[in-house]
This record gives C-alpha cells, sequence and structure tokens, in this order.
C-alpha cells in the first residue's frame, strides 16, 4: 500500500491535473489546450479551446484553418481561425462572471501564445505555470515572444509532469 504522501499531490500537480480535465472539452483539430484561473487557492475560472458560442465546432468544420491544416504554417495565421484559445476562454469567464484576476495564477497545458500573453499581462495574471512548451514559429520573433513573457510577475515557468494524452492534446507530437 502506498503512503499517502505518493499519492497527494502538490499544488502545482493538483491544478494542472484539473486543467488537463479542462482539456478533454476541447474542440480543435490543431493542440488541445485546457486552462484554469487560482487566487487564494480557490478555482475562478477554467476554459478550453474552441470555436465560439453558436458556432460549428473545429472537428465539424467550423474553422478553415482547422478544417484545412495543410494550407497554413503551424503557429501562424491565428487571425484567420475562429478558434478561442483556452487561455482567452478562462479570462473571458472570469469576465462574464465579474470575476476579479488581478494577482492570479494561470494553471495552461500549453504555454501561451504570444497574444494570449498579452491578455494575461492586461488582465494582471501573476504567474503562469504550464506543462507543454510552444516555441514561436519564426525564431527571429522568439526573442521578442520571451521578453513579452518576461513582464509576468512571478514568471512563466514549465511544470515537469507526466501527461498520458499528450499525443492526442499536441500535435506536433501527432505527426511523429
Amino acid at each position: 500500500m502506498k503512503a499517502e504522501q505518493d499519492i497527494r499531490p502538490d499544488w502545482d500537480e493538483y491544478y494542472m491535473s484539473i486543467a488537463m480535465a479542462v482539456r478533454a472539452r476541447a474542440n480543435c483539430t490543431g493542440n488541445r489546450v485546457g486552462a484554469i484561473l487560482v487566487q487564494n487557492d480557490r478555482i475562478i475560472a477554467t476554459g478550453y479551446n474552441g470555436t465560439p458560442h453558436n458556432m460549428v465546432n473545429c472537428l465539424d468544420g467550423g474553422c478553415d484553418r482547422c478544417a484545412n491544416r495543410e494550407k497554413y504554417d503551424s503557429g501562424k495565421d491565428y487571425d484567420l481561425c475562429i478558434c478561442v484559445h483556452a487561455e482567452q476562454n478562462t479570462l473571458l469567464a472570469a469576465a462574464r462572471f465579474g470575476i476579479s484576476t488581478e494577482g492570479a495564477a494561470m494553471y495552461s497545458t500549453m504555454r501561451p501564445c504570444f497574444g494570449c500573453t498579452k491578455e494575461i499581462l492586461q488582465a494582471s495574471i501573476r504567474a503562469v505555470y504550464y506543462l507543454h512548451d510552444w516555441v514561436y514559429p519564426d525564431p527571429e520573433r522568439q526573442a521578442s515572444y520571451e521578453d513579452l513573457q518576461s513582464f509576468v510577475p512571478d514568471g512563466v515557468k514549465q511544470l515537469q509532469m507526466e501527461d498520458p494524452n499528450a499525443v492526442w492534446a499536441v500535435s506536433n507530437l501527432r505527426r511523429d
């Protein structure tokens, strides 16, 4: 029989496990991402990526970028994608219900993209923890991306933990 300390996850593992559970609802043919916001050790909002309310889901052909991935470079043309990112949906859920995000921590199953990072900064999120890395597709812009993330007060940090659904969730793992 395992000792209790071997079974009970630490807080980061606990919150990331919940973000992975939220990710199960993702409806994108690319990366499937889940995110949560935590404030004062309480989950205040959750979100996953997919099309906006009342629109055809990606898995049903609702997004041209997702339906025709061969036409678009990986990590680019997000302005042509109708999907709302998990991090955005999490911030929007908090706003919809009038919940302040100032000082909250975000747990996301993927490192937030450039656009989501700007929104995280604007929402006064204090820290971001992610499971899978995302690298800006243009190496010349990677430094700007990392510089932007350096403005998150307590940082943007990768958690090292197992993801049993990584191949399902991360598009570049499915291509190998």
